[in-house]
């Protein structure tokens, strides 16, 4: 709350004991709802592959190399051209584009009523400026989804009346079927490489350093826990007249160890692809100390991470390419998955999908799905609610009958008086369980007494969800005597028992903290005696 810096001073030099111990009252009390865990500051998390792509960018550029974007779509005959005769596996791999043409509509008298009929009297005029509009379509002077606006406007009616006559006068656009291109989606960095390579040439003179880190696609049987669709290629080329496979190792181990990885092993690829020289192709295991231990099958600390090799000169030389290339490449998300300790690519790449995850929340975030159901809603609802708190506080212990005043006032122009009170005999003000606090321990949401049996749920503060049962209660009573003087009601008693579920209590346990706490089979125990009731009075 704002104060007055002048008026401090003063106060300070009369009575600064006096002045230091009211500070507290400049700092205001949040409700129960605005209370910690409730109240956070929430920030941004980066995706694990897209935070491994930005570590491997900045990697690549500290090691000299400039980024490049090579192309996404490659049509067939450049895989020809770059795998030789290992091209139609490769294709076997790929996924083609496909489209849907653009059919030949013709409108006959039977069209012309139908459409007159839905659009109204357009006359001749209009079904020929239809006509216009759908020759112009199959020509591919207007585009699929200018279809209908281009018919609206020349007609000057509106495109769902365009839209309805399309769908039921000319049926070829529902019936219409893909046809493939000879266009593909990506499958290896590789096949971008000798694009851009061969494009550059023509520009500029080596040598050259360049890497992408990008998306590539492959069509796999299915996918599974070490493989995806799509996925993400970091890959460098060094285009250079003295390049060898030693560049490789090179470059291995500069990329590599950026990100943990202490000691590397070179050994021939058994694949041989065609695209690179022969005892070229090189595989790269790396040793990572995170994964001595762990339960994937790199327990021994080492991993298959990248390959390089040097491409083949009858690959370049479709390209013009008249120096020897080295590229390397790596699979994002293999790095990923030991950067975040992620057993299964699909989890580590789709943690939102329920399929590929395990669902876990923390306490802290089970806290933070606690709330009071009703609370006060003016500034002497709030003093009602503190008041009951603190008369509690002092007198809970007291034995039954009794009855202690907690706050008197004016409550929308009325003037009331509120009691805590137990009418019954042979008790207390106060229940057993009036000041147990709702923690959220090891998966459950429970209201628990701060006791040493409880010691280790009340460790961690971030899982108190900060509201105590009697705190709960008042808030309730607060606002069932805001509703009393509105209504014209004379007299207003609340009161709560044994509580058995968060509503009897006045607490409302979020949806997502339910779905979850249902499907873990774990529990929300809010029992208790509580035994306590407020009355209010109004004159």
């Amino acid at each position: 709350m704002k104060f007055d810096p002048e008026k401090i001073k003063r106060d300070a030099k009369e009575n600064f004991d006096l002045t230091w111990n009211e500070g507290k009252k400049l700092v205001r009390t949040p409700t129960l709802n605005e209370r910690y865990p409730r109240m956070t500051l929430r920030y941004g998390k980066a995706h694990p592959v897209y935070d491994t792509i930005q570590k491997l960018r900045e990697a690549y550029l500290r090691m000299g190399f400039e980024e490049m974007m090579n192309p996404l779509i490659v049509d067939d005959k450049e895989v020809h051209k770059q795998f030789g005769s290992e091209a139609l596996a490769v294709l076997d791999r790929c996924f083609y584009l496909a489209g849907l043409p653009r059919p030949n509509v013709g409108i006959s008298d039977e069209r012309t009523a139908e459409v007159k009929e839905i659009l109204g009297d357009i006359g001749d005029e209009g079904v020929e400026k239809i006509r216009q509009v759908l020759h112009s379509y199959k020509k591919g002077k207007i585009e699929g989804d200018d279809l209908v606006p281009e018919i609206s406007a020349v007609l000057g009616i509106s495109d769902a009346l365009v839209a309805d006559m399309i769908d039921k006068v000319f049926p070829e656009f529902k019936e219409l079927v893909p046809q493939a291109s000879t266009k593909t989606l990506r499958s290896h960095m590789t096949s971008g490489w000798f694009i851009s390579l061969g494009a550059l040439l023509e520009r500029q003179e080596p040598p050259f350093h360049f890497f992408s880190v990008d998306r590539c696609f492959r069509r796999e049987q299915q996918e599974d826990a070490s493989r995806l669709m799509t996925y993400y290629s970091a890959s460098c080329v060094i285009l250079d007249e003295d390049v060898t496979v030693d560049h490789g190792k090179a470059v291995s181990e500069g990329l590599l160890s950026q990100f943990g990885f202490e000691k590397f092993l070179f050994r021939p690829d058994e694949k041989r692809s065609k695209y690179y020289i022969p005892d070229t192709q090189t595989e790269v295991f790396a040793f990572h100390p995170k994964l001595v231990g762990s339960n994937s099958k790199y327990s021994d600390g080492w991993i298959e991470i990248a390959t390089f090799g040097i491409y083949s000169p009858t690959a370049l030389a479709q390209y013009d390419i008249p120096y020897p290339v080295m590229n390397l490449g790596l699979g994002v998300e293999r790095l990923a998955m030991i950067l975040h300790d992620a057993p299964d690519i699909r989890s580590l790449t789709y943690p939102q999908i329920p399929q590929y995850t395990e669902w876990e929340m923390s306490d802290g975030e089970l806290a933070k799905q606690v709330f009071v159901d009703k609370a006060p809603e003016t500034p002497e609802g709030l003093e009602i609610a503190a008041s009951i708190v603190s008369q509690c506080e002092l007198h809970g212990e007291e034995p039954s009958p009794c009855e202690f005043p907690a706050w008197e006032g004016e409550v929308f122009g009325r003037k009331v008086k509120v009691s805590v009170i137990e009418p019954e005999e042979n008790t207390k003000l106060c229940g057993p369980a009036a000041f147990n606090e709702v923690v959220a321990y090891q998966g459950d949401i429970m209201g628990i007494p701060n006791t040493k049996k409880w010691q280790k749920a009340f460790e961690n503060h971030s899982a108190k969800a900060g509201i105590r049962f009697i705190e709960a209660f008042a808030a309730q009573a607060a606002r069932e005597i805001e509703e009393a003087a509105l209504s014209g009601a004379t007299e207003h008693i609340v009161r709560v028992r044994i509580t058995k579920v968060p509503s009897e209590i006045n607490l409302r346990i979020g949806s997502i903290a339910q779905r979850y706490i249902t499907g873990k089979n774990k529990k929300i125990d809010m029992r208790g005696p509580v035994f306590t009731s407020v009355k209010a009075e109004f004159m």
